[in-house]
């Protein structure tokens, strides 16, 4: 019995311990998978917290982009609404400016001419022939026409022909010459503006042909017919270029002023030519201190000269010195005329401040470089002197 009774017990304890192991194992299972990260338990909190926080925050992110995707939907309508009828004005009627434009190019009519060039005597023979169905600038319904005929490259020489009364056909044949040498025509533009006469106002312009001389093959007599179009603002007067090198240097307290040449100056004479030399002045503080002129050049619009002109200025002085470079006319008859000008210094601007800073910078080398000429009443009032005595000047 005794035997039994232990027998039983043996029999009987792994029955009841069973259910313990089965209970213990699932525990055990998850806390075996978490032991094999190497990572403590306030890592892992650590992370647990952070991945739900970024799930948050992106179901927020989407949230707000599909609340933002609808508003601008809802504003979309209202503006709509409010603008819609400007959107369709815009839309169907073009800007006043595009109307006036357009107004502009369309009816003023055209003109027909012809062109000549004789090589031999190197002149432009140009012929205003007729006009046809002209913009009528007459509350009557008509125009008073009459041509003038210009070269950009001398818009001082202008030809003009007889007014035609109350037609907007007018008749023409006229004939006007030009003093153009060969070498000039590639860069000079034939203009012909009609004009609708006023006795007592502003003559108005009713249109313009603008015919640049490079782009006609005048190895034979043309003739043909052109729209006008507007007239274009006008552009200030090509005066011509000049080249001239800078140097200066300190030790010896030298600034040497080099005129090397000039190109496309304006004509001056009634033959369509210059007799061009150049003037030097060095100006301190604004007053005039000394000057030096070039030798005269015959009967050219492009003279060379090579002539070069020193001048003492001390360093102490240099930065409150102005150099200015003009051109002149000569005439035996009459006063010199100035054709053009241009200062450098301190107070210059562009490209001449730039050629005078590049010598500065580079003390006893020459700089040369190409400037384009000013009206003088331009750089006089840039200048501001202050004085026009003439003051004693040093001897050559």
């Amino acid at each position: 019995m005794a035997v039994a009774a232990r027998q039983g017990r043996a029999t009987a304890s792994p029955l009841t311990s069973s259910p313990v192991a089965t209970t213990t194992a699932r525990p055990g299972f998850l806390g075996g998978w978490l032991s094999r990260i190497p990572l403590p338990k306030w890592a892992l909190i650590t992370i647990a917290v952070a991945v739900v926080v970024l799930l948050l925050l992106f179901l927020i992110c989407i949230i707000r982009c599909c609340c933002r995707k609808k508003k601008p939907k809802k504003k979309e309508r209202v503006s709509l609404q409010t603008v819609g009828n400007s959107t369709m004005a815009n839309l169907v009627q073009p800007e006043m400016e595009d109307l006036e434009r357009a107004t502009e190019q369309i009816g003023r009519g055209k003109l027909q001419y012809s062109l000549e060039y004789n090589f031999r005597a190197q002149e432009l023979k140009v012929g205003v022939k007729q006009a046809a169905e002209l913009k009528a600038m007459d509350s009557g319904g008509t125009s008073d026409p009459y041509v003038i005929v210009y070269l950009t490259s001398d818009m001082k020489k202008r030809y003009e022909t007889k007014v035609y009364r109350k037609t907007l056909n007018p008749v023409f044949n006229e004939y006007f010459t030009f003093q153009v040498p060969q070498a000039e025509v590639p860069d000079s533009t034939l203009v012909m503006q009609i004009f609708d006469f006023n006795r007592f106002a502003k003559h108005d312009i009713i249109g313009e042909v603008r015919l640049p001389l490079a782009t006609v093959n005048l190895q034979h007599v043309i003739e043909q017919w052109s729209d006008l179009v507007a007239a274009r603002k006008v552009k200030e007067e090509q005066l011509g270029e000049i080249c001239f090198s800078l140097r200066y240097v300190p030790s010896t307290s030298k600034l040497t002023v080099l005129i090397l040449e000039a190109k496309k100056l304006k004509r001056m004479d009634s033959h369509g030519l210059s007799d061009p030399f150049v003037k030097v002045h060095l100006i301190l503080n604004r007053k005039k201190w000394k000057k030096k002129k070039t030798s005269v050049k015959k009967n050219t619009l492009s003279p060379y000269f090579n002539e070069a002109f020193v001048f003492e200025v001390p360093f102490n002085q240099i930065q409150n010195v102005d150099v200015v470079i003009s051109v002149w006319d000569h005439d035996k008859v009459t006063k010199n005329e100035p054709i053009g000008k241009l200062f450098l210094g301190c107070r210059a601007t562009g490209k001449q401040l730039r050629h005078w800073s590049d010598m500065l910078s580079n003390p006893r080398r020459p700089l040369a470089q190409w400037h384009s000429l000013q009206p003088p009443d331009v750089v006089d009032k840039a200048l501001g002197l202050k004085s026009h005595l003439k003051l004693p000047l040093p001897h050559r």
